[in-house]
This record gives C-alpha cells, structure tokens and sequence, in this order.
C-alpha cells in the first residue's frame, strides 16, 4: 500500500484541482502584452480568474480576482485623478468629477482590455464562455481592476501607472473636448471688451435643506441676468449662460 501524502501536499493538489491554470508560456506572452514582468506570476493568473472558473469545493474569495478587482478600482482612481489634476490645472473639481467618472466606469475598463486584447487569457467556466462572458463589459471591467491590482501589489504604484497609462492611451486621446464654463467664457467676453469683471450677487434662496434652490445676478455695467440653481455655482453659471447670450446674441 502506498503511504500517505503529507496533508500540505493533499491541499496543494486540491487547489489545482478547483483552479484551472494558465502555462507559463501563457503568462509570459501576457506579461509582454501588458508591459510588465511579474515577480510572481500567480498575482497575474489570479487577475484573470474568473469566479465562475472555481470549482464549487473551491475557496472563490481566495482564488478568483474578486478582491483584487476591489483594490484596483481604488488605484485607478487615484492614478487618473492625479492625471487629471496634473493635465488639466485650471478646471474645477465640477469639471473635473465627470471626467474621471467616464475614465474610470467599467466600460472605460472593458475598453482597456479590448485595447490590449487581454480578454483572450481570461479563464472562465465553459457555462460563462457560452455566454458570451469573455466580452462581458462587467467581467472585462471586473478582469482589468484586477489587472491593475495585481501590479500595484507586485511592482508599486508607478508600474500600476505606466499599466493605466497605455491601456487607456486611447481613451485619453480621444477624450470629448468639453466647452468652458459660462462663467470663464463670460469673463473673457467683458475683458476683451475692456469692462470690469462680472459680480454675482445672491438674490434669494428657497427650497428645503436637502434640495435648497438659489437665485442668482450676475451684475455688469451694461446690464444684469438672473437664474437660479441648486447651488451657488450652478445659479452663477446659468446667469453667466444667459447674460452672455445676451450680450452676444448667441443661442
């Protein structure tokens, strides 16, 4: 009769048996894809584990990229928030919040993997392949979070960086040209037309604490415009909006 194996060597065995695999020269080619070599690869397989791909007897929370995906969204935004603050100086925090909420969506991080053409090493149960999962927005957004995790934990923040920084080269480039706001465009009207600056002037506010409505002026010599919003700087910025108008006579 055979001896037993030592109990470590059954769980090892058990683990590959509720876990399915990547081959090294598998992970290799990935690594190359994405543009950085991992010191221990399984971080990478485990970003491409799929829940569905864990045997029911197996431990999904360990196995799969569930918690991974966790920490990548929280590195992905900081990454593209530092971006945008260091790119984009003169915005405001209202003009930037929606571009860092389109940068960061799981479409844009399903995006990132098409770019890269990293949905192919993903593994999947045969169920969820049928489906269609291997161009699931969420699974690919989900597989890209955990991208970004397993690098940050294996090479630091600037490796997760350089990663992001490709993977959304083309997002970045192609990101939608967002008009000024009405409050700098005004401002720039009345300076080149030698006038002093815009004043604005709140007028009234009404409306519950949880959704109070305020009334805004915006005062020049030449005139004033009033709105009202619900905050101060979306009032100032519908009466900038309709001042200029009309000044200018644009619709």
């Amino acid at each position: 009769m055979k001896p037993a194996r030592p109990k470590r060597t059954r769980q090892r065995a058990a683990v590959k048996a509720v876990k399915p695999s990547l081959s090294p020269e598998t992970l290799k080619e990935a690594q190359e894809i994405i543009g950085y070599r991992f010191k221990e690869p399984a971080q990478l397989e485990r970003a491409f584990t799929h829940p569905s791909a864990i045997a029911p007897s197996g431990d999904t929370v360990k196995l799969s990229n569930q918690r991974l995906e966790f920490l990548g969204d929280r590195v992905l935004n900081l990454v593209i928030a530092e971006r945008l603050i260091d790119r984009r100086q003169s915005d405001s925090e209202g003009d930037l919040a929606p571009r860092l909420n389109r940068l960061v969506k799981k479409g844009a991080c399903a995006e990132a993997m098409r770019h890269l053409a990293l949905q192919r090493f993903l593994l999947l149960s045969e169920s969820e392949v049928a489906s269609g999962g291997r161009d699931r927005e969420s699974t690919l957004g989900d597989a890209c979070e955990a991208v970004i995790a397993a690098i940050y934990q294996d090479g630091g923040l600037a490796a997760a960086r350089k990663f992001i920084e490709r993977a959304w080269a083309p997002q970045f480039e192609n990101a939608p040209a967002e008009t000024k706001d009405p409050k700098t465009l005004l401002q720039e009207w009345v300076q080149g037309q030698g006038h002093p600056l815009p004043e604005y002037i709140v007028t009234g506010r009404s409306g519950p604490d949880h959704a109070p409505v305020y009334e805004v002026e915006v005062r020049l010599p030449m005139g004033k415009a009033a709105a009202t919003g619900p905050s101060k700087r979306e009032a100032e910025r519908h009466a900038a909006a309709l001042m200029l108008r009309t000044l200018t006579g644009a619709q």
